[in-house]
């Protein structure tokens, strides 16, 4: 690439949406966000079963129009608390826009429960009109069985700010503030998460069982009050869906979110069950490669060779971008975009949040990027993976509000592609043959983190929202989490007793029921998509990109089954074991 800017670690900036809390602009939004209100809640006497076309259009546009305004709110507040989730003034503004999202909800419901209740004919004659808007439209009649009437809903509305919005934000803000103390070569340390769960990736084996131990002594002295927050998740995901809205189980409500057919999800996660055998042979491969008889839960990121490479912040971004580029320049262009809009906040700091992620906002706005990056190779492979999420977005940008995202399980789609691209360029000119060897088992250790592990998180899931229903304790729910642990990894690793308490610091099982699988779900996807790729060359890109640039405007199963893919089929999902097992045998083939 030319012209290659150098970039530098710096918070974010979040100018493109407001300059603070006190911008007059961003109390303006509010105030433009009710009067549009006002005057949408006009349309409620017009809508009629033979309710024009144009009118229903106007009515839709107006939705989205507000849709967008009240993002902004939103996500100006969410990413101005991620940046700080120790700031009270974030806090309180978080707090705020979610009453003030519940109350706009509540005065627009009526639109959605008619447009449920309109008879067949009508919604067909409706839809075949609504162009960008037509699948949006049919994933809300989608809920049909599972509405409620309007005061009921409106309740529920409200009760959420309270309620499960109020714990979630408790548990991140909990959690959030936790500095971890530990002895490194002598000299007392005080890391953040981040910089402490870097050390599990070190050769020293005692570092590594250290940086466990002391990660989990910190969540087991809050378990008794971290239990109960998620204790309480879990009653109102049962009392509001399965006791009120009448949905089967517990997951079948993120299967519908996602519209992705139950039948599909459990396939999916037998077909894993089937297949852990690949990683548990991993896992013995790797316990003779670093000296082992048998991995411990602190080994099973170890590194196979003593590789101290790191990248500055500025040489990954080259890095990941001419990545991109040789796969196809608009890719890297998407890429630089984010990062020329000073869209990323990479820096490490104490309050900030864990992880990463990747916000889109509205589709007139690039998307904002959280990295924690410390320069390791994975950071590297994290900036890829988010950079993509990226450029998903930007690939779908010219759709609706409501059309833009992608469901979940395909909103993996690029952020994992992306990580695989990186790691092919990092193969090709990497001459050092111990990196490469350390760059092939991480392969592996990120299949195994994405795939074996998210779908494990997801059974036991399934098997905790059953136990609290029937009285289960945080010490009963951290007893099956164990003897889920125990199932996941056989005989190939030793599971110390600490590791029962993992499930307490796993956010999404907090903040997204269920979400878990979508991760094993891409990179199965993509595990596919990448071996068309690679046997098709460029005759695959344009539907591969096909893919990206409808967003969330189509049904995954229509859009995929135009890509030759059939999520349905046990054997789709076989084949990416397959591939996951042909990896394995090529590391047992190395010199």
């Amino acid at each position: 690439m030319t012209d290659q800017k150098s970039y530098t670690q710096t918070p974010w900036s979040l100018a493109d949406l407001f300059e603070g809390f006190d911008d007059p602009k961003y109390q303006a939004t509010f105030d433009e966000i009710e009067q549009g209100v006002q005057k949408f809640e006009a349309f409620r006497e017009q809508l009629a079963p033979d309710l024009s076309e144009d009118l229903f259009i106007s009515i839709v546009s107006t939705y989205e129009g507000l849709v967008r305004r009240l993002s902004r709110l939103g996500g100006f507040a969410e990413l101005v608390f991620a940046s700080n989730t120790q700031s009270q003034e974030a806090q309180s503004a978080v707090a705020r826009v979610d009453q003030f999202q519940a109350e706009m909800s509540n005065k627009t419901m009526f639109f959605n429960l008619w447009w449920k209740a309109l008879d067949e004919n009508n919604a067909k004659r409706l839809l075949d009109a609504a162009g960008d808007f037509r699948y949006w439209l049919v994933t809300l009649r989608n809920f049909k069985d599972y509405t409620l009437s309007e005061p009921e809903e409106k309740i529920i509305n409200i009760k959420d700010v309270t309620g499960v919005s109020a714990l979630n934000m408790l548990y991140d803000s909990i959690t959030n503030r936790y500095t971890f103390k530990i002895e490194i070569d002598g000299e007392e340390k005080e890391l953040t998460r981040g910089e402490l769960m870097a050390l599990v990736r070190e050769p020293d084996p005692d570092l590594r069982a250290k940086a466990y131990q002391t990660l989990f002594s910190v969540y087991e002295a809050d378990a008794p009050i971290l239990g109960q927050i998620y204790q309480a998740i879990v009653r109102d995901w049962r009392n509001e869906n399965l006791n009120l809205r009448g949905f089967k189980t517990p997951i079948s409500v993120r299967n519908l979110v996602n519209d992705i057919p139950d039948a599909v999800i459990e396939t999916l996660l037998d077909v894993t069950k089937q297949n852990a055998k690949h990683f548990h042979r991993f896992f013995d491969l790797k316990a003779k490669r670093i000296g082992m008889d048998k991995l411990r839960r602190y080994d099973v990121y170890a590194p196979v060779e003593k590789s101290d490479k790191r990248y500055e912040f500025s040489d990954a971004a080259e890095i990941v971008l001419e990545s991109f580029h040789e796969f196809d320049p608009k890719f890297a262009d998407l890429a630089k975009e984010i990062l020329d809009k000073n869209h990323v906040d990479s820096e490490v700091r104490k309050g900030k949040m864990g992880g990463a992620f990747c916000a889109t906002i509205t589709p007139d706005l690039t998307p904002w990027v959280l990295l924690n990056y410390q320069g390791r190779p994975d950071d590297v492979a994290t900036m890829a993976h988010e950079l993509g999420h990226g450029i998903h977005s930007l690939m779908a940008r010219e759709h609706s509000a409501l059309t833009q995202h992608a469901c979940l399980p395909l909103a993996e789609t690029a952020s994992t592609f992306g990580e695989m691209m990186l790691v092919d360029k990092l193969l090709a000119e990497e001459t050092n043959d111990a990196v490469r060897r350390d760059l092939l088992f991480r392969q592996m250790d990120d299949s195994f983190a994405t795939i074996l592990r998210q779908n494990y998180f997801s059974l036991f899931e399934q098997t905790a929202h059953e136990m609290v229903i029937q009285g289960a304790q945080v010490n009963d729910l951290a007893e099956a989490y164990y003897e889920n642990l125990k199932s996941e990894f056989g005989d190939s690793v030793i599971i110390p007793d600490e590791f029962r308490w993992e499930w307490i610091m796993i956010p999404h099982i907090y903040n997204v029921p269920f979400y878990v699988y979508a991760y094993a779900f891409g990179q199965l996807l993509v595990l596919s998509l990448y071996k068309q790729f690679k046997e098709e060359g460029n005759a695959f890109k344009p539907r591969y990109m096909d893919i990206l640039a409808a967003g969330g405007s189509i049904a995954p199963i229509d859009l995929l089954g135009k890509a030759g893919i059939d999520i349905t089929s046990a054997a789709f999902w076989q084949g990416g074991y397959d591939v996951i097992g042909d990896m394995v045998t090529t590391l047992e083939n190395l010199d």
